[in-house]
């Protein structure tokens, strides 16, 4: 027996992992102690390159006789450069040799495949712990529906991120279980939908930031124990939500909307902050003070990416009568940043702090 065969298995190995992936199979024919020792590659790299001049079909061919074969627990990396449109190379095919992949854990995952039909991961995939890395440019461009089902996100952005590769989505379900509490959700101008539907009884924190300018609906569940809120809506039906929120204890609102109806009483919001970008802006804020008894910290300003024109006409508030609850008992502080002391300015902040509480 010549002195390579005689070294140990993980060394033999190692060796075979500096050669292309069918020069390692092809060391079967050796003898039997290499017969094989190529099963146990942690990388594997299947490429029309390597093929010998065989093409798309002997490539197909050696994926299906020896991907299967292999042994390793591991796959530290698979890539399938299926780049021709050979139609040897169909999506079942691929499923079942990344299902392979998945059961060997496989870590990091290349495909290279030019095919109109993009189905080509198994149920498996999406469940698969051991990948490492998903790419920041994934797409999916013609998803439509999606579910998700109890996921648990690392951070609020994974959310937002998740919907962004989804340019035509139509329809998306989100159910959590007890543990999530928190939900942060961006609807930009250019995206087309038919409306959503939040139904969360458990949430205590919501970032809403609705920048569509198309008619669309939403239908969002009451959430008692919801404690704080963040409200932006670019052209939205401000009533159809305002009574989800009336729990909240800290509210940030960005409207369109200048009134939200009678028959709402937020007992428990101490802490609002009011942005004025629009000119119509403040014509809410006579309605929160009626509608907030226990308001202790008011805030008014422009909220980070907005911008108020200085110079335009602000329309008239509702200054309320008689004088709120709030003012007469619990306000302590008034924060007004980008006051510029026109008249209907100057009108709020005297009404505010003559009847304010010492």
């Amino acid at each position: 027996m010549d002195r390579i065969s005689q070294l140990p298995d993980d060394l033999l190995v190692k060796m075979l992992s500096f050669v292309p992936t069918q020069v390692a199979v092809s060391t079967s024919i050796l003898s039997k102690r290499w017969n094989c020792l190529w099963m146990w590659l942690p990388n594997l790299d299947y490429s029309s390159r390597f093929c010998c001049g065989e093409g798309s079909a002997g490539l197909w061919e050696f994926i299906n006789k020896n991907l299967p074969l292999h042994r390793a627990p591991v796959i530290e990396s698979l890539r399938l450069d299926l780049i021709s449109r050979n139609p040897l190379f169909n999506p079942e095919d691929i499923k079942r040799w990344v299902e392979i992949a998945v059961s060997h854990s496989v870590r990091e995952l290349n495909i290279t495949y030019d095919s109109d039909n993009g189905n080509i991961f198994p149920s498996s995939f999406y469940t698969c712990k051991s990948l490492v890395d998903v790419p920041s440019t994934v797409c999916l461009p013609s998803l439509k529906t999606l579910e998700l089902e109890s996921v648990a996100y690392p951070n609020q952005e994974s959310l937002q991120r998740l919907l962004s590769i989804c340019p035509v989505l139509e329809e998306l379900s989100m159910h959590y279980d007890g543990e999530h509490d928190k939900l942060s959700l961006y609807i930009g101008h250019d995206l087309v939908l038919e409306g959503y539907v939040i139904d969360a009884p458990s949430l205590k924190y919501l970032k809403l930031d609705d920048q569509n300018n198309m008619v669309h609906y939403s239908d969002i569940k009451s959430m008692p124990k919801l404690y704080e809120a963040y409200v932006d809506f670019f052209s939205h039906d401000l009533k159809s939500f305002i009574g989800s929120v009336t729990s909240v204890k800290r509210l940030t609102i960005c409207s369109q909307d200048d009134v939200y109806g009678d028959g709402l009483v937020f007992n428990q919001l101490e802490h609002l902050t009011l942005c004025v970008c629009k000119n119509d802006s403040l014509k809410l804020l006579g309605q929160f003070l009626k509608d907030s008894p226990n308001l202790r910290v008011l805030d008014i300003g422009v909220i980070e990416g907005h911008w108020i024109d200085e110079c335009g006409e602000m329309v008239r508030w509702n200054q309320p009568s008689p004088v709120p609850q709030c003012l007469l008992s619990s306000l302590q502080i008034l924060n007004w940043s980008r006051y510029f002391g026109r008249p209907q300015e100057r009108d709020i902040a005297v009404y505010i702090l003559k009847n304010a509480c010492a």
